[in-house]
């Protein structure tokens, strides 16, 4: 029996892949790491250089084996079976993240893979010219894959990828050190790859607002534990602890106690300031309270306004984001904000000008401090 055909039976489960890694190995620590990805969705892993982002992917693409724990597909356990894990691997594109191309045309390197399967040629050609049309790479491939920039070369591997049309498409890092302009295109390659062929998609990448455009889940990984999953909103607006409210980018995490509360309206003392949030915490625990720079509003007078919070502070730098400038404050606790180039002028800010700041209870989250 074919492996497509055993697993037919277990279409009933939710998750297409699940992965339990109690340890992996001395030099690259993966820390209880249970996952389950579900058939179709996006999944993106997020987290500092050498968090194992790229181990985990080697593991999940059956490149490599946990000494400790089980890989499952479609609910299968394939771990100790070699059989199993070559037959599973087939349904399994891997696209690393500098990947390698063979000197050879563009169209002959996406065909690689069909060879080795012995496909018919017929079937080779229109398979072939199907990934070409997918990725924007019609007009090359009579080119020599060799003299492609390295936006094209990444649309060529993941082309190759493509190609045995896998369930399931690993991505490390696909738009690293790729310029503005080819990372778009890449962007718009899965954005086709997701809409047309519905292929479970997994990656990596380094770029934070990437994995929000495009992940239906995010996993955090940091020092090898995974420890947050959940939607792009859930994991930049709504961070479980510090370390990923730090890494999300999260620049106001304000240390405080909690010292009333009303319902579920909070009082909480930050450096002898008082600020109001919702909050589920109770009084006397001891909370990071965390501001987004994009939810904090800079007037230079105490303006009417439905926020609970406002301060007087003055300014103590100001940085040119692109398009944006970055206020930070000091108004008993430092604050940092945003704001767009024009509002800084029309506002005539400046170093040590005496600006108000205010944010709404709603738009603070709150996580326990243990330390």
């Amino acid at each position: 029996m074919s492996w497509h055909n055993s697993w037919l039976n277990q279409s009933a489960l939710p998750s297409l892949i699940s992965i339990s890694v109690e340890s992996f190995n001395n030099s690259v620590i993966l820390n209880n790491i249970n996952l389950e990805i579900n058939s179709g969705e996006v999944f993106t892993f997020i987290g500092p250089t050498g968090a194992g982002k790229t181990t985990l992917l080697r593991i999940l693409s059956l490149l490599e084996m946990p000494f400790d724990g089980e890989i499952k597909f479609h609910g299968l356990n394939i771990t100790r079976s070699t059989k199993l894990r070559q037959e599973a691997r087939r349904n399994i594109s891997f696209v690393q993240q500098k990947p390698i191309v063979f000197t050879m045309s563009v169209y002959d390197n996406i065909a690689v893979g069909l060879k080795i399967r012995r496909e018919q040629n017929s079937v080779i050609k229109q398979k072939v010219n199907g990934v070409l049309e997918l990725v924007g790479m019609s007009d090359f491939r009579n080119r020599q894959a060799k003299s492609l920039s390295g936006g094209e070369t990444q649309r060529v591997a993941i082309a190759r990828a493509l190609v045995t049309e896998p369930e399931i498409l690993l991505l490390d890092e696909p738009t690293a050190n790729l310029d503005p302009i080819s990372t778009a295109k890449i962007e718009e390659v899965l954005e086709h790859i997701i809409q047309q062929r519905k292929t479970t998609v997994v990656m990596t990448t380094h770029d934070m607002s990437q994995g929000q455009r495009i992940a239906d889940r995010i996993g955090v990984l940091i020092n090898g534990d995974l420890l947050q999953l959940g939607t792009p909103e859930e994991i930049f607006y709504s961070p479980i602890n510090w370390e990923v409210a730090q890494f999300v980018g999260i620049e106001n995490i304000l240390s405080g106690v909690i010292t009333e509360k009303d319902q579920s309206l909070a009082t909480i003392k930050i450096n002898g300031s008082l600020i109001q949030a919702i909050s589920e915490h109770t009084i006397s625990d001891h909370v990071y309270a965390l501001i987004r720079p994009e939810d904090i509003t800079f007037a230079t007078n105490r303006e009417k306004s439905s926020a609970r919070n406002v301060f007087q502070g003055r300014i103590t730098r100001i940085t040119p984001l692109g398009i944006l400038i970055r206020i930070e404050i000091d108004c008993g606790f430092p604050l940092m904000g945003v704001v767009t180039r024009t509002s800084a002028e029309e506002l005539e800010f400046k170093i040590g000008k005496e600006v108000f700041a205010s944010f709404k209870a709603t738009a603070i989250h709150i996580i326990k401090r243990y330390n």
